[in-house]
């Protein structure tokens, strides 16, 4: 007794604030599902000893007093502090509430009556657990899996469910009373195509919408069988396609069109990925070719472990300074060892005249995982014969010799060096080229820039030029950036004819970058820019000096791109200098499966032939995917800026495509174009395009196997013409219960019974469906059919003991919940979960006759609630009802009684008068 006084004194003492006479203490804050106590000071002024008989009364069920009722003894004179011990329920809800001491004076009958007021915090407390989902599904087939969430606090919670990877049934925002449970359900579609088996994770997470960070997830893992048809995984396969494409161009005025045939593949020869091969087969366009049209190409490619072969056209390259980039015919070669690569190649070059045949032999050497040493050398042999436009003075005469070095060192995690060195020997002349590129990044900073000259006897690509190019960018704020950049083209360069070349351009820019938003930003850069024309006449050449303001805004779907550039141009075409300002705007967005884009542009400039030129620019592109089969594109754009007369342009496109069957494609496309070198002259290409894309067996992978067993009868009606299933394959029984597939790849099935040719409470004796892992030649797999039994049950609550009042007032009354209970029935390979209410029945239909087990879970019941039984053990004989009763009993709390009350006083001084 001395223990537990001292106890409460400690307990208390902080809240020994004394307050006026006949006053509690202070406002406490308790937590639910704690048995705690509070206490008020009382005093006695009069010179008499009292005694008082007491009673406690609270405003809710939820709170009970341990002690219900008393004796108190108040000295005269004195000040008593008096304890009240109770018991908080888990389920007492947040809020305010009270407890009343009435008190009776036993010689003068004088009443006390004192009200305290205390508040019950909020407590969260959520419980998410997987319910139930399939241990296996067809491919094709949902994932379907059940969760349980509960509100095990005492506050209605506003909850927000997720799922990374699955479709959530309900709504995503969800109330829960306190104690109230929820079932949720989601659900993953499988691919229908998948070829192989495999097991898929879904999740769901819940958490708190004031509270985000506090998040709860659950899972479940569910193996999904392929179906795909056998004749698709009994060879190894290589994927190809064969198209034929009919194209019509007026070009020029002058109208072409014919046939283009084409096959491509790129795959495996066989299982193990060890001999890889890519093809293609393109023969002649009817119409001229340009950038929306294909060429005549053929070539092979092969690969086996440290050795690449490539047979036909390509753009063939040893380095960037002696042969950058060469279309042509020839074969290649490169045999790799572990840190050493030799190879080498022989290209005919198809558009460029001065080039008859080269020949390219190099060692790559690895110093490391990202530094590496190439040591080549090239041979150039030249035509004889007159060649047409080139973009350098230098003409190939003689036979070149070009030896060259290049490296690549990664100095540290933060630099990085290439450079190249190359020596060029004809029988008249010599001379060198020299390349180098500097990469850099750091936390704030990070640029790279590049310097390239080469000689001008030089006999490489290029030819007596000099480039420097870099940019940087540095991370001034966390939402300011700096950024700049330099680029000087390289105006002599032996380039292919097949292609004209971009104008030459001299170019600066350096500005401030300020990413106001996560979706803004406002760039202002200052600079200049030379441009002039490669082709003769020229068509423009000047220089300028200019100020661009740029703004990218997202605002809900719509992305916004704002342009402002105003400049000074010196035209040295006209010699006329002028002011030129462009005006830009680009609005897109994405809705149903669409993108659409809107381009404007308007510019007055002093760059061309006419004083201050007016050009207004403008067009759109709506790109859809209608569905998975279908998905069409249309561009339109009024014309182009003569400095992009070097590419082929749309002024007006449509493509349209459509799968008409699994494995056929048919595309159809229209363009008005302007071709490369033109300004105004418009041309028209049409093409209609059937596709057939094929899986090619190289590789036998397995042979046919059989699966056969026999269907025993265990008391059903029937056993013949019972349907089975396995992945796409279908058998049907004897009269004897006998089923056989044949012709099956060797695999992992799932074996299934059409329900609908079995009795309507026919269930089989073993699991089914069934995953049968088949490799042998012969398979056997036998099962029985018996009569389904069922569970059925009743949960009873019996109530022990009266209600005890602590009050003669009315007590407030809860809103009454309905608690429940997880029933759970398993035989070892089924598990089958319920939520039952107490007080109603449940049941378990179609269950597998044989011994099964019944578990009940508390499921967050309070501890009041009382489970005599929680498991049983019976065994289900076919077509048999099982009737269960599962008693549970509700206790009042179990107070105990002090012998002696609590009394804590103290003696306070007189003042003297």
């Amino acid at each position: 007794m001395i223990r537990n006084s001292l106890k409460y004194i400690i307990l208390l003492f902080p809240m020994l604030i004394f307050a006026q006479k006949n006053h509690f203490v202070s406002q406490d804050s308790l937590q639910p599902g704690t048995s705690t106590s509070v206490s008020l000071v009382l005093e006695n002024n009069t010179s008499e000893d009292k005694m008082y008989d007491i009673s406690l009364e609270t405003s809710s069920s939820f709170i009970i007093p341990i002690l219900k009722n008393g004796e108190l003894k108040l000295p005269s004179n004195e000040k008593n502090v008096y304890i009240i011990p109770l018991k908080i329920a888990a389920e007492a809800a947040q809020g305010k509430y009270f407890i009343t001491l009435n008190g009776t004076e036993r010689n003068t009958q004088e009443k006390l009556i004192e009200k305290f007021q205390f508040f019950i915090l909020p407590n969260r407390k959520l419980e998410l657990s997987t319910l139930n989902f399939p241990e296996f599904v067809r491919a094709g087939e949902k994932i379907k899996a059940n969760f349980l969430l509960k509100n095990n606090g005492n506050s209605t919670e506003n909850l927000i469910l997720e799922s990374k990877n699955a479709v959530i049934k309900e709504s995503t925002f969800l109330q829960l009373l306190p104690g109230e449970n929820k079932t949720i359900t989601i659900s993953k579609a499988t691919n229908s195509q998948l070829v192989t088996n495999e097991y898929q994770n879904i999740s769901l997470s819940v958490y708190f919408a004031e509270h985000p960070n506090e998040k709860q997830t659950a899972y479940a893992s569910v193996k999904v069988i392929s179906i795909k048809p056998a004749e698709d995984n009994i060879f190894h396969r290589l994927p190809a396609a064969a198209s034929i494409s009919w194209v019509g161009m007026r070009n020029r005025g002058e109208y072409n069109d014919g046939f283009q045939g084409e096959i491509y593949g790129k795959g495996s020869l066989d299982k193990d990925n060890k001999n890889l091969i890519e093809f293609r087969a393109l023969t002649k366009n009817p119409v001229e070719f340009n950038s929306f049209t294909q060429y005549e190409e053929y070539f092979l490619n092969y690969k086996r472990n440290n050795i690449s072969i490539h047979l036909g056209d390509k753009n063939y390259s040893s380095s960037f300074l002696t042969e950058y980039a060469r279309y042509g015919r020839g074969v290649e070669i490169q045999i790799d060892f572990k840190n050493i690569s030799i190879g080498g190649f022989y290209n005919h070059p198809r558009f460029f005249r001065d080039i008859r045949d080269e020949y390219n032999v190099y060692s790559k050497f690895k110093i490391s995982k990202e530094s590496e040493i190439n040591v080549g050398y090239l041979h150039k042999i030249p035509r004889t014969e007159n060649i047409g436009w080139r973009f350098s003075n230098y003409k190939l005469v003689f036979n070149a010799h070009l030896p060259y070095l290049t490296g690549k060192f990664k100095l540290n995690k933060n630099l990085e060096v290439l450079g190249e060195a190359s020596y060029s020997k004809t029988d008249e002349s010599e001379d060198a080229g020299l390349m180098i590129q500097t990469v850099a990044r750091f936390e704030k900073f990070s640029g790279n820039i590049t310097y390239m000259k080469t000689g001008p006897e030089f006999a490489g690509y290029f030819n007596n030029t000099s480039t420097l190019n870099g940019n940087i960018h540095y991370k001034l704020l966390r939402k300011v950036n700096l950024t700049a950049s330099f680029i000087q083209d390289a105006k002599k360069f032996q380039r292919d004819t097949l292609f004209l070349a971009a104008p030459y351009r001299r170019f600066l820019q350096y500005g401030i970058q300020y990413k106001y938003l996560k979706s803004g930003s406002l760039l202002l850069s200052h600079g200049f820019q030379r441009y002039q024309d490669r082709l003769m006449p020229r068509e423009f050449d000047y220089k300028e000096r200019f100020l661009r303001i740029s703004l990218d805004q997202q605002i809900g779907i719509l992305q916004f791109n704002i342009e402002g550039q105003f400049g000074q141009t010196d035209n040295y075409l006209t010699g006329y200098s002028g002011s030129s300002s462009f005006y830009t705007a680009n609005i897109g967005f994405e809705k149903y499966k669409t993108s659409f884009n809107i381009y404007g542009s308007y510019a007055e400039t002093a760059r061309y032939e006419l004083q201050n030129q007016k050009q207004f620019y403008y067009g759109a592109r709506i790109l859809s995917r209608i569905s998975d089969r279908t998905s069409f594109s249309i561009f339109y754009q009024n014309n182009y800026m003569p400095e992009d007369y070097y590419a082929d342009r749309n002024l007006f496109e449509l493509l349209y495509h459509q799968q008409i069957l699994p494995g056929h494609d048919l595309d159809v496309s229209g363009r008005y174009t302007l071709q490369r070198g033109e300004l105004g002259n418009k041309d028209f290409v049409f093409s209609l395009r059937y596709t057939l894309h094929m899986n090619i067996p190289v590789q036998k992978t397995a042979e046919y196997i059989s699966l056969s067993g026999n269907i025993d009868n265990l008391g059903v009606k029937r056993i013949e013409g019972i349907r089975l299933m396995l992945g796409n394959h279908l058998s049907v029984t004897d009269k004897q219960g006998n089923f056989l597939f044949k012709n099956i790849i060797p695999g992992e099935y799932m074996l299934e019974i059409d329900r609908s040719t079995t009795g309507i409470n026919d269930i089989p004796a073993t699991n089914i469906p069934v995953s049968l892992n088949l490799i042998n030649k012969e398979n056997i797999f036998n099962f029985a059919l018996t009569s389904a039994a069922r569970i059925e049950g009743n949960i009873h609550l019996t109530h022990m003991g009266e209600q005890k009042s602590f009050a003669h007032l009315p007590v407030k009354t809860e809103k009454k919940k309905k608690e429940n209970i997880i029933i759970e029935v398993s035989n070892g390979d089924q598990t089958y979960r319920k939520i039952a209410l107490i007080g109603e029945s449940f049941d378990f239909t179609y269950l597998r006759p044989g011994e099964w087990q019944l578990k009940i879970f508390r499921n967050g019941l309070d501890k009041r609630y009382k489970i005599p039984i929680d498991q049983y053990k019976f065994i289900l004989h076919p077509s048999e009802n099982k009737i269960l009763n599962i008693d549970i009993i509700k206790q009042q709390a179990e107070v105990k009684y002090q012998q002696e009350t609590i009394k804590v006083s103290y003696n306070e001084m007189k003042k003297k008068k």
